[in-house]
Order: structure tokens, then C-alpha cells, then sequence
């Protein structure tokens, strides 16, 4: 299996979203340069994150958009559902709880954990929040691969191992703190002060982001 940039991924959802608004507007096919137009990339850069799965598509009349839809889902593994649990039951925490997007992609919020008296046993999306203290038990019942991390940083690292320890095999980490899980364990960290300061940067230097590069 080659190594797959996490650049490529990431376009390779994009694509996906565009292809599937095509599908539902009854689009047959959609070119490279159609493509690379709706997610701000290059024609080549759409060929060649394609190309690492496979040949798609017929020179000349472009891609089958109902057919690439469904291998994009395929490759991306939203043919099935996914459990997720989230914890930390704060602003992002309710946010995510409530995120519609969840559902439709195939995800499935089987869990909100936090240690505040006052908001265990209280709503939270369509979950109930539930203590802390059960996330081990209530991982040996129900298999939730992918964690979401909505917690402040104190602390944050002692959760992540003992998600790992009761079989998490991927987080989503919100809080702001560097962590560290094994290798086995799939980790992507969303830090809100570098995602600011990159479009700052693009603010103060326009023209200098490339954004079709890998």
C-alpha cells in the first residue's frame, strides 16, 4: 500500500463533496479542470491524487461522476458506520454533539464524557453526557474506533492513553496541548492559533500560498 499524504486525503473529501452535489443535480461526468476549478487545485494535481487508486475516467470525457463518487467513498471508508465518542461536554464539545454533518457521513455519536457533576445525565445532541469513569466499560461494549478530544490541556495526555488503553484507535484532538499516542493510533490535531495565523499570514502575504501544492 503506498503512503498517502495527508494533503491528498484531504482533497480527495473535497472532490467528493463536489462530485456528490454533481450526482444529485443529475451531472453525468466532470472533467479534471472541473475539479481542480470547485476545489482550488490544478488539473494534474486532481489526475495525480486519483491516479494512486486507480484509473478513473476516459481522456476526453472525463470522469463518471455517479461511479467516482462511489469509489471515493469506498477509498475514504464511508461504506460503513463509524462510533465516535467525544470528550469533553463544553462549547466545542456541544458543537460537535450537534453537528448534523456527523450523521450524514456516516458517523455516529455513541458517547459524550465529562467530569462535571452538573452535566452528566444531561442531553448533549443525541447523546446523554455520561462520567468519565465509564469510558473503559462502556468501550469493552460497544466498539467506538474514533475519539474526539474537546478537553482543556491539563490532563488531556492521561485521557488519550487511557482511550488507548480501552482499544481508540483514532483521535480528533481539540485540546491545546502536543500529545503523544503509539503507533498503531491514529492522531490529527486541531490547533485554532495556527489555523488563524496561517490566514493571517495569507492576509499579509497574498500570492504567496501555494495552494496546489502537495
Amino acid at each position: 500500500m503506498k503512503r498517502i499524504a495527508d494533503s491528498t486525503v484531504r482533497r480527495l473529501s473535497m472532490y467528493l463533496r463536489y462530485l456528490e452535489d454533481l450526482d444529485t443535480r443529475g451531472q453525468q461526468t466532470a472533467s479534471s479542470d472541473e475539479l481542480a476549478h470547485l476545489c482550488g487545485t490544478t488539473p494534474a494535481q486532481v489526475r495525480k491524487d486519483l491516479s494512486f487508486f486507480g484509473s478513473f475516467g476516459k481522456r476526453g470525457l472525463g470522469y463518471p461522476v455517479h461511479e467516482l463518487t462511489a469509489h471515493l467513498r469506498e477509498i475514504l471508508g464511508l461504506q460503513r458506520e463509524w462510533k465516535v465518542i467525544i470528550i469533553g461536554a463544553g462549547k466545542i464539545g456541544a458543537a460537535l454533539a450537534n453537528y448534523r454533518g456527523f450523521r450524514q457521513r456516516g458517523f455516529k455519536v455513541a458517547g459524550v464524557y465529562d467530569n462535571d457533576p452538573l452535566k452528566v445525565g444531561q442531553p448533549w445532541g443525541e447523546a446523554i453526557v455520561r462520567r468519565m469513569e465509564d469510558i473503559e466499560a462502556d468501550l469493552t461494549r460497544e466498539d467506538a474506533p474514533i475519539a474526539v478530544l474537546a478537553i482543556p490541556a491539563e490532563g488531556a495526555q492521561q485521557v488519550v492513553d487511557r482511550l488507548v488503553a480501552a482499544g481508540v484507535r483514532a483521535i480528533l484532538n481539540f485540546a491545546p496541548t502536543q500529545i503523544t499516542v503509539p503507533p498503531h493510533v491514529n492522531l490529527k490535531s486541531v490547533n485554532m492559533a495556527m489555523e488563524l495565523e496561517g490566514l493571517s499570514f495569507a492576509l499579509t502575504n497574498p500570492g504567496y500560498l501555494d495552494e496546489g501544492v502537495a
